[in-house]
């Protein structure tokens, strides 16, 4: 297709981070196009894509962009702020799940937060997203005020404190084997002491 002049890019969604390298590499390897783009479901209440899908974009440049950034509404604080069981039935239909009690901590976490800083839940919760590197949120706004409430986003700015707030309150395990690469004992033997050194090197 770009060969042909069709198209100019080529982006991957929702697909697993050992394809996508697989694929990348065969391209580059035999001199195809190689995606550019990989687009993922992102957000405080769903990180797992830090334990593969970042990494890997990461180390091959691709751009991220990040789908449900409101993790389907649960981050907006209406779910948080209303005692509207019909609106929560939405969003539990909208998740295919229900909404768990650790999703609702993030959420009321992400409601003080944004009252701190004089924003709404939903700026809050795409401004977090903005702090990390290659990633796009891409919005879902079904009205003009969602939209402008959604741009709002971009003069959100988070304190280290903040972040290390939503953070604590999000984080995932990353599980095996980033945690136990992870391990000092483990990264000793592995770099015989010259672990300090490689990350000094890489941060630079």
């Amino acid at each position: 297709m770009v060969s042909a002049g069709k198209i100019l890019y080529v982006g991957i969604s929702d697909t697993p981070a050992w394809i996508v390298s697989r694929a990348n590499m065969l391209a580059e390897l035999r001199g195809w196009t190689p995606f550019v783009a990989l687009q993922v479901e992102y957000s405080l209440v769903e990180r797992t894509p830090e334990r593969e899908s970042l990494p890997m974009a990461g180390e091959l440049d691709l751009g991220v962009t990040a789908w449900s950034p409101l993790g389907s509404g649960l981050l907006t604080g209406k779910y948080t702020k209303t005692a509207d069981e019909k609106a929560n039935r939405r969003l539990d239909k909208a998740k295919f799940k229900e909404i768990t009690e650790r999703e609702l901590t993030i959420a009321r976490e992400v409601d003080r937060i944004s009252e701190e800083l004089d924003c709404t839940p939903a700026q809050l919760a795409l401004a977090w997203l903005r702090t990390h590197p290659h990633v796009i949120p891409i919005i879902g706004a079904r009205t003009k005020d969602q939209i402008e409430d959604n741009i709002g986003c971009l003069d959100v700015s988070l304190s280290t404190e903040q972040l290390s707030r939503l953070d604590a309150v999000s984080r995932i395990d990353r599980g095996f084997p980033h945690e136990f690469l992870e391990d000092e004992t483990v990264r000793g033997f592995t770099f015989g002491g010259m672990a300090g050194r490689i990350d000094n090197h890489r941060k630079s």
